[in-house]
């Protein structure tokens, strides 16, 4: 079914923007994990991170990878905290194995006693607790933020995930208390910027009244599923968050829709 922009609320739900106080952290890389065939997660610790601060699921740090191409050394990359404690003082990075840029070269050979200096998140942008239907839509690289807003979901909260994957083999199990049904999309990575995939996945889904859309993909694949869910579908801009997590091509590149 078909909605329109009459039939959901038009007050838009609340996103506050926090600011944090810039820090970077020098690491130790205390276990590595290889969740998946094409997915590692490298759990990082440190007395620094007594106050790190990460509000909402999809925050941004940047890490400092080596690289001889750097100007300074070091490549920056930007990737999600899939978790913390700051009691443990324990940070988590998920690290989507999908290219060969040098945070994933550090990830795939990185071994635990090794270091890493992570900057940020500069800020959050924390949407309301009053949301609780989410359409979540995304490809590997959103993985660690979807599964972060999955698992720390309110009880009562309906969820929607649909993420695109190579196979089977790349599912993941989270740890939830929401009511959460996952849709699972198999594409080569040779197509990650052909929306079609995820896009056909999309027009199966109703979109029930107040559900907030978040989109996180190739930066194609984001613009033609915000497009479609704007112009077909009626689903307004305020009830949506649109990013292109990367560039198909281009190194170091991501685009934000709003």
């Amino acid at each position: 079914m078909n909605i329109t922009n009459s039939d959901i609320t038009t007050s838009a739900p609340g996103i506050e923007r926090v600011r944090h106080e810039l820090k970077r952290r020098s690491l130790t890389v205390t276990e590595i994990e290889k969740l998946t065939p094409k997915m590692l997660r490298i759990t990082l610790s440190g007395e620094e991170l007594a106050d790190f601060v990460s509000l909402a699921p999809d925050d941004h740090i940047k890490i400092a990878a080596p690289s001889p191409d750097g100007p300074d050394g070091v490549e920056r990359r930007e990737y999600t905290p899939r978790s913390f404690d700051n009691a443990a003082r324990t940070l988590v990075i998920d690290f989507a194995v999908h290219d060969a840029g040098p945070a994933t070269q550090w990830a795939l050979e990185a071994r635990p006693g090794d270091t890493l200096v992570v900057g940020g998140p500069r800020g959050s942008a924390v949407v309301s607790s009053d949301v609780r239907r989410w359409l979540l839509i995304g490809d590997e690289t959103a993985l660690p933020a979807i599964g972060r807003r999955i698992e720390e979901a309110a009880r009562g909260t309906i969820i929607t995930s649909i993420v695109a994957v190579t196979n089977a083999a790349e599912h993941q199990t989270f740890d939830t208390e929401a009511d959460l049904t996952t849709l699972w999309v198999h594409r080569p990575l040779t197509e990650a910027a052909d929306p079609t995939a995820l896009l056909n996945a999309v027009k199966t889904v109703e979109l029930e009244k107040g559900t907030f859309a978040w989109i996180a993909a190739e930066a194609k694949v984001t613009r033609a599923i915000r497009s479609y869910l704007v112009e077909e579908r009626g689903h307004p801009l305020t009830w949506m968050k649109a990013s292109g997590y990367w560039v198909m091509g281009k190194a170091d590149s991501k685009e934000n829709f709003g």
